[in-house]
């Protein structure tokens, strides 16, 4: 029993050793951002560029982009893509993965195949763009939003969660005459706000973060998400004739745009982490 017991204390020592270093390893980078967003950057060279505390704090870095009238109408690019694109996103995926949790859908295997095919292959950039063209996306906030509107693997997540939900509810249901429709609305939705969240999390996070589609679709400085401009006040930052004391140096810069990209997602996360995990887990038990 007293060998048993070292052993179990040891064990613990062990766990939370490695969860303690996991733990400082996810927090200390976001410190460090902060910190140096936050500190002058005299004192960031002073210090070789390590700073973890601030000795005098300084927002000049954040006025510097606040003061620029493009990052509020990024801004606001930016949310509407993310709200409206995440709500397209998550309507359509359900819709076509919910169908395809039937086992007894016609050509079911053959539709399955062909959304498989699109994570093994891609049309190219140029058919892609050439496609967006023809539709008149060009130059236009839904040049971000729909050419990815379904993503395959996403798909097949939520496809796997609609599958491992109980059949009889759907069999109680059709014996008090509800449809497939009403069973999709007042049954299958209202259990899958895990799988919904979790999904709808991916979904958000790839168009809060959305620049390659942007550079290729919009060439309207007006339309550009919030990526693009931060990227553009960077580039100005790095130009040799303005004046170095005045533009703050690119690594003050990078911090606080680094802030600014991703203290919404922060923000969000803890509210739905439970619905997360719990989507991530149920919706790879199978395949």
């Amino acid at each position: 029993m007293v060998t048993r017991g070292w052993q179990e204390r040891t064990y613990m020592i062990i766990v939370y050793s490695l969860l303690t270093m996991a733990a400082i390893s996810v927090i200390f980078p976001l410190l460090y951002v902060i910190a140096v967003s936050l500190t002058p950057y005299a004192e960031v060279l002073k210090r070789g560029g390590f700073a973890i505390i601030p000795r005098r704090v300084t927002f000049e870095a954040y006025a510097t982009f606040l003061q620029d009238s493009k990052i509020p109408r990024a801004y606001g690019v930016t949310i509407f893509i993310t709200m409206v694109g995440t709500l397209v996103n998550l309507v359509l995926t359900s819709l076509m993965a919910y169908p395809l949790s039937k086992k007894d859908l016609p050509y079911r295997n053959v539709f399955l195949l062909l959304v498989v095919f699109t994570l093994l292959f891609s049309g190219g950039i140029i058919p892609t763009y050439l496609v967006v063209k023809a539709t008149g996306l060009v130059n236009s906030v839904w040049a971000m939003i729909l050419p990815g509107a379904v993503s395959a693997f996403y798909l097949l997540i939520m496809k796997t969660f609609f599958e491992n939900l109980p059949e009889n509810l759907d069999e109680a249901a059709k014996i008090d005459g509800a449809g497939e429709t009403r069973i999709f609305l007042s049954i299958v939705l209202p259990l899958s706000l895990p799988i919904l969240a979790t999904v709808g999390l991916f979904y958000a996070v790839g168009h809060w973060n959305e620049f390659f589609g942007a550079i290729i679709y919009v060439t309207d400085n007006t339309k550009h998400p919030l990526q693009v401009i931060l990227r553009g006040i960077l580039n100005q930052s790095q130009m040799p004739e303005q004046d170095f004391e005045r533009v703050l140096p690119t690594e003050t810069l990078q911090m606080a745009a680094v802030i600014l990209s991703t203290l919404p997602i922060l923000v969000v996360y803890p509210f739905i982490q439970k619905y997360f995990t719990q989507g991530a887990l149920l919706g790879s038990i199978k395949g």
